[in-house]
């Protein structure tokens, strides 16, 4: 797609950042996106995080060129997306803000002495806003993934700025060879993953349009091969398989269940199938929930602790739980030396998911696998093959 030199990026990188959210690690950075509209009317799409109020404010005045900006679109009100908004009002004391109903009435949550009366014009399905030769077009897309989230298409270019939609984790300035999908996999399952419908219903208000490119508020313009991301996009929000093979967690405690994972992830191989062994005492969460999502089968394998579950995979389960972990097949093993207890609780866990098919029984190893768990450990994985 062809630049417009009208359509200014006057986002910020933050390399400095660890944890986005406070919990997911960012080894690359995070990029946050806004743009500048210097039309015929002058429109700011988005502000960023406060962390880098100063840098993105110094693009914002180099991009006005000394314009005064009319609009102020509000596409996502989550603070490292509007952290500026409160600044900006009061500098330009004209400036009118675009946004969902439910966007504005959240506003005064995070600004308490912003007042905007007169200044708000509240957007809905199908509404556009004529800057000149451009015009937005809004499309609201709740729970994707707060409730007063919109989208906007730029009728001429085709652009569709698509809020926290094709997100990805990483700042621009950071070269990876990456393919696209392996930090926009791990962002979507995590930051959007509960919400498949809202993402779907999404799509389908997409689908109409001619979109030659989507322009995130996360991660880098997506200008080429469209159809790549949004097939994916469509297989994440629809909690499908993305890989053939199988996910396999474990959770061990003094290396006895780390023997039996890998002894049945070696079974899964010589059976030609594909193996994502993972451990959990080693891999940050998110990580571990990506590929639990990739994978339409998995066996997780944890130690009993206190009468319960070792928590490294407690705490796996309770993050699918909460990310709407669902449509899987999944075969359990536990380890115990006096109580086994970790496969009830796992039981537990998953009962509460939608459509998990659980193979039957559960696989007791006693401290340390031994040659008769074997034959139990083969058969559990012809099960969960053939299933």
């Amino acid at each position: 797609m062809q630049q417009d030199s009208m359509i200014k990026y006057i986002g910020v990188d933050d390399t400095d950042i660890r944890l986005f959210e406070n919990q997911y690690p960012v080894p690359e950075g995070m990029a946050y996106n806004s743009y500048l509209i210097d039309d015929e009317k002058c429109a700011i799409l988005d502000t960023v995080d406060i962390r880098k109020a100063d840098l993105w404010l110094q693009n914002l005045e180099k991009a006005l060129c000394g314009r005064t900006p009319d609009y102020l679109v509000v596409h996502h009100l989550e603070p490292d997306h509007s952290a500026l908004i409160g600044k900006l009002l009061e500098k330009y004391k004209n400036l009118q803000v675009v946004a969902t109903q439910k966007a504005l009435q959240m506003l005064p949550q995070f600004f308490e002495n912003v007042d905007i009366e007169g200044r708000a014009v509240a957007v809905k399905d199908g509404d556009t806003l004529s800057l000149g030769k451009h015009t937005l077009r809004f499309l609201t897309a709740p729970m994707v993934h707060w409730p007063e989230v919109m989208v906007s298409f730029e009728e001429q270019t085709g652009i569709l700025f698509s809020a926290d939609a094709f997100g990805k984790f990483g700042a621009l300035s950071v070269p990876t060879d990456e393919d696209w999908a392996c930090e926009a996999r791990r962002y979507f399952f995590n930051i959007c993953g509960k919400y498949g419908a809202p993402v779907q219903t999404l799509l389908r208000k997409v689908a109409g349009l001619k979109v030659n490119a989507i322009y995130p508020l996360h991660g880098p313009q997506l200008t080429n091969d469209l159809p790549y991301y949004i097939r994916l996009y469509d297989i994440w929000s629809k909690y499908e398989a993305e890989r053939e093979g199988m996910f396999v967690g474990y959770a061990s405690i003094h290396g006895g269940t780390k023997i039996v994972a890998e002894y049945v992830a070696k079974l899964l191989q010589d059976k030609g199938v594909d193996v994502c062994l993972m451990d959990l005492t080693e891999t940050e969460v998110s990580f571990a929930v990506e590929d639990a999502f990739a994978y339409g089968k998995a066996i997780l394998l944890a130690a009993s602790y206190d009468a319960g579950l070792f928590p490294p995979m407690h705490n796996l389960l309770h993050h699918l739980q909460q990310k709407a972990w669902q449509n899987k097949t999944v075969a359990l093993v536990e380890n115990g030396s006096w109580a086994p207890s970790a496969g009830r609780v796992m039981k537990q866990m998953l009962e509460t998911m939608k459509d998990i098919r659980l193979v039957e029984p559960v696989v007791t190893i006693r401290s340390r696998m031994k040659e008769q768990d074997k034959a139990q450990l083969e058969t559990l994985v012809n099960q969960i093959i053939n299933s």
